[in-house]
């Protein structure tokens, strides 16, 4: 609750500061691949992902154990998906373009990597994964855990950077994500309760004041960013943001739940590789516009009512991941 405050906090006090400064040095610039109604939003403030991250890092700082690993490997990673998105955004204002979608996912993927080996090297997490329902199911991949954590956080890094397209869609969910992983990093982290539930005890605890720190930071940004906006989060908020969501999952050895509580991030992304794929063999669009938000919107349906709806299918969502932690 401390860690959740005192990001929640700082938001309130330097976000109006930081959207006039954003406002002069990190404006969105054109809006490409959107409907027609978006484009006046081609002046907006950008970059609110510093914003965010400052506040969750400065709380990390505060309210953390820093002897523990797992703090800083979880700091490293949103730190350098932050940097990979910080460069891409930086790209878009002056070049107009962003880095290329090879070049993106060789960075992600190489960042990836160095955060699991570490961890693999440095924590030594069991290299077992759970699946949802099955009590006594829980196979030990070995190295293999190495490709299976890399396509988990740069997957789910890329999945909110594709959900980013309305004002408050993105971090709504990632609120109600955060909440979830905060919960399951206490569960895990507590050998009675893991023991209860079935669930491998991971030593995971530090990630709860972690996850008090995101959700508090994404709630201040919220503020600001809900319909209409006054700032975005950038690539630089939905890449660390995502990346990070991941790494939580994956430590507390629950990343098969993340399909479901981030089940609005996989939709979003199905529906731009459907799209893809059905024009590239079919010659025919699925959808109006991907992401599917954008098909919504083409539908004729406001934006405030596509994120408030995608909001209540995230809470379902998260609300059945969380059963299934008894439903075993």
């Amino acid at each position: 609750m401390a860690a959740l405050l005192t990001s929640l906090i700082f938001s309130f006090l330097f976000g109006n500061w930081f959207i006039q400064k954003s406002s002069q040095f990190f404006k969105s610039g054109p809006r490409e691949h959107t409907p027609e109604n978006h484009q006046k939003k081609g002046n907006m403030p950008s970059m609110g992902g510093i914003f965010i991250l400052a506040n969750v890092l400065i709380s990390i700082l505060l309210w953390n154990n820093l002897s523990d690993i797992k703090v800083w490997l979880m700091f490293f990673c949103l730190v350098i998906f932050g940097l990979i998105g910080l460069l891409d955004d930086i790209n878009k204002i002056k070049k107009k373009k962003g880095i290329s979608a090879r070049g993106k996912f060789l960075l992600q993927a190489g960042s990836a990597a160095l955060i699991i080996i570490g961890w693999l090297y440095l924590a030594h997490p069991e290299t077992t994964i759970c699946f949802p329902f099955f009590k006594h199911f829980q196979p030990n991949i070995g190295l293999f855990i190495i490709p299976w954590a890399i396509f988990i956080i740069v997957g789910c890094s890329n999945a909110v950077n594709l959900t980013d397209g309305l004002d408050g869609l993105a971090i709504s969910s990632l609120i109600l994500n955060f909440m979830t992983f905060a919960l399951i990093s206490y569960f895990a982290g507590n050998i009675i309760i893991s023991t209860y539930l079935n669930i491998p005890f991971a030593a995971c605890a530090e990630l709860t004041i972690i996850g008090g720190s995101l959700i508090g930071a994404s709630l201040g940004f919220l503020w600001y960013n809900t319909y209409p906006a006054q700032i975005f989060m950038g690539d630089v908020g939905a890449l660390s943001l995502g990346a990070g969501l991941g790494l939580m999952a994956l430590m507390t050895k629950q990343e098969i739940l993340l399909i479901i509580s981030g089940g609005l991030f996989v939709m979003e992304t199905l529906s731009v590789i459907i799209q893809v794929l059905s024009f590239r063999y079919l010659k025919r669009r699925m959808f109006k516009m991907a992401p599917l938000h954008h098909h919504f919107e083409l539908m004729g349906w406001p934006e405030s009512k596509i994120t408030v709806r995608f909001a209540i299918i995230s809470i379902i969502l998260c609300m059945v991941a969380l059963m299934t932690l008894k439903m075993r």
